[in-house]
């Protein structure tokens, strides 16, 4: 799903804040049924792992908050630890990073003072263990640790985690590791007070008058993900460091928000985390560092709805507990959706105009005589109530009608095939061979938080047209 044969992939983050998780063999053929090849655990889940053993699927586990304060005060701890939740399931279990703790800088302050202590006592016992040249040890951070993150070129860490940043760029440096970010456009965008367009968050083209370019390097910038990412690039190198690649350890959008969170929508979402593959595996870095892939991890597979906090925070899953998509993710530049379904699909591009749409949906469910009756209020595929979902159940019943008679999935270039079964819960679109199989979609998934409505409402995309100077840009905090 989300490999390709230059190197750069798209992983994914398994959370377990989750009501109704699927059992570890679950998980694993869920995974494994959607081609995930590199994963994330928050922890060192032992079933989880023994689960994975096998699967060749290369696997990132955790050290918890909780545990780093332990591990950087005693060597003796943090070699117990890669014993028993590293060497115990490697070369079955493809275990290959460690990632120390989560935001340890700005969510735990305290253990500051221990957090290269601990990594260096990690990799130790990793050596002790030959299995160092294997995994690696790093920390992620959050994009809170750089003040001023545009323009990129200006971007340096904060002063007060000087001494901190020093030594865990010098222990990434000495044992040949990786830089662990976790960039979130969706905060960039929706902290941002208005000052930057929705499109610039969403990877979507900018018109020319509204190109955000560095002043000092004359870099342009297609999306904050990129600006993100070179604004570490620099950040690192105003540190006297290079040779230190960055690896996206959390990066994604929320399908579904309350009142005061308009931009959590499963429209987003899915531009976002579609856009995010394509420009992953299309296998470049930013503007700075063009030949590095910007190797990434989505969060997450599931909704964790135990998890505190609004809405959004439950609802980052791409896919269901079931198994099912939350909404299609496409194989980035291919053009074809994921999946391994042998029949042929039409679905709407999520990068459609919204007027286009509409048009099709009338047309498809009018003129077209395709059977709408199952995206109306009530019905099984009117949630989620979103203008790609229903025209692509519209535009799919008409193709699957028409296309032996010379109908084509077209719709004035606002479809196209995908050899994905798009069908979730117990929605299940024209020619799918699963339609016996289908689950139910878990009651969380059913939100009262989602607005009603219906097929045939012109749902509108916001856009903001504001024109944005690149010098005033450069005032502004991402």
């Amino acid at each position: 799903m989300f490999s390709n044969v230059l190197g750069a992939f798209v992983g994914i983050n398994i959370g377990t804040d989750v009501s109704t998780l699927p059992s570890e063999t679950d998980i694993v053929a869920i995974l494994k049924a959607h081609q995930f090849t590199h994963v994330r655990l928050y922890d060192a889940n032992t079933r989880l792992l023994k689960a994975l053993a096998g699967s060749g699927i290369e696997v990132m586990v955790g050290v918890m908050n909780e545990e780093v304060l332990g591990i950087g005060e005693t060597p003796s701890v943090a070699a117990a630890w890669i014993n028993k939740n590293v060497a115990a399931y490697v070369p079955a279990t493809n275990i290959t990073a460690i990632a120390v703790g989560s935001e340890v800088l700005t969510s735990i302050p305290n253990a500051a003072s221990v957090l290269v202590s601990a990594m260096n006592y990690l990799h130790k016992a990793l050596v002790a263990a030959n299995l160092n040249f294997q995994v690696k040890v790093s920390t992620p951070q959050s994009m809170d640790i750089i003040p001023r993150s545009f323009p990129p070129s200006t971007a340096t860490f904060n002063s007060s985690w000087n001494s901190t940043i020093y030594q865990l760029l010098q222990f990434l440096k000495n044992t040949n590791s990786f830089y662990m970010l976790n960039a979130y456009p969706y905060y960039g965008y929706t902290r941002g007070n208005g000052i930057f367009p929705i499109d610039y968050a969403l990877f979507q083209p900018l018109p020319s008058v509204k190109q955000i370019v560095d002043p000092n390097t004359l870099f342009h910038y297609n999306s904050m993900f990129d600006a993100m990412v070179d604004a570490t690039y620099y950040s690192i190198e105003a540190s006297n460091f290079t040779g230190i690649p960055v690896v996206v350890t959390e990066a994604g959008w929320p399908w579904l928000g309350g009142a005061k969170e308009p931009d959590a929508t499963i429209e987003n979402a899915e531009t976002f985390n579609n856009n995010l593959i394509r420009r992953v595996l299309n296998n470049s870095g930013p503007p700075s560092q063009p030949t590095i892939p910007i190797n990434t991890y989505i969060y997450e597979l599931f909704n964790e709805d135990k998890r505190p906090g609004p809405t959004s925070e439950k609802n980052w899953g791409v896919l269901f507990t079931n198994g099912s998509a939350v909404y299609p993710l496409n194989l980035g530049t291919s053009g074809r959706a994921t999946g391994n379904s042998s029949a042929i699909f039409c679905v709407a591009k999520s990068d459609a105009d919204p007027d286009k749409l509409q048009d099709g949906l009338n047309w498809a469910c009018g003129q077209g005589q395709a059977n709408c009756s199952a995206i109306q209020s009530g019905q099984p595929c009117f949630l989620p109530d979103s203008l790609v979902n229903h025209a692509s159940y519209a535009y799919n019943n008409y193709y699957q009608k028409m296309r032996s008679a010379g109908g084509t999935c077209d719709f004035d270039g606002t479809a196209m095939q995908s050899d994905t079964d798009p069908s979730y819960g117990s929605c299940v679109f024209a020619g799918s061979s699963n339609s016996s199989t289908r689950g139910v979609l878990p009651p969380s998934s059913l939100s009262p938080d989602i607005s009603p409505g219906s097929w045939c409402s012109n749902l509108q995309i916001s856009r903001l047209q504001l024109i944005i100077p690149a010098a005033f840009l450069g005032l502004v905090l991402l």
